[in-house]
């Protein structure tokens, strides 16, 4: 059993040789969650799903630059809660629950102005009514640039 610091069974460490998904879900599934949405818009995608983990990535472009050049930063935070959301509502099961963001944090810690960044979405806790995600966020050369929380509100339908 794996424990924390304050002595609770965690739940994701226990699952670190299995998948955390509702079902076997396909990378191409997955991206059909991308049309017609922001993430689309913006020219997101989703690039891997793993047994615990979603990546994706974003293009800078015009569309999200600061007027200085930068990557903005509530892109970041839209990758991020893009990235997270999926994830989150890939562990339920959806013909009974979905979820929604309910709270976001980001830290910006590094700009950004060309290529891509690249995110990748890791449970901390997946409750019945609530599931909290870490996203962190880093440029081409593997370097952090932002780190996200975001917590998801997991609704009956």
């Amino acid at each position: 059993m794996n424990w924390n610091s304050r002595g609770v069974i965690t739940f994701v460490e226990n699952l670190k040789n299995m998948a955390i998904w509702f079902t076997n879900y396909t990378l191409e599934q997955v991206r059909s969650m991308e049309k017609g949405n922001m993430m689309e818009y913006l020219e997101m995608e989703t690039s891997e799903l793993g047994d615990d983990f979603v990546r994706g990535k974003l293009k800078i472009t015009d569309k999200v630059r600061q007027p200085i050049g930068l990557l903005h930063g509530g892109a970041s935070v839209a990758l991020a809660e893009s990235l997270g959301s999926i994830g989150a509502n890939l562990v339920v099961d959806p013909s009974k629950f979905y979820c929604v963001g309910l709270d976001i944090n980001a830290n910006h810690v590094r700009g950004v102005r060309d290529g891509f960044v690249y995110g990748e979405a890791c449970p901390l806790h997946i409750g019945k009514t609530t599931q909290v995600w870490e996203i962190k966020l880093t440029d081409e050369a593997g370097k952090l640039t932002c780190i996200s929380r975001l917590t998801m509100a997991v609704i009956a339908r």
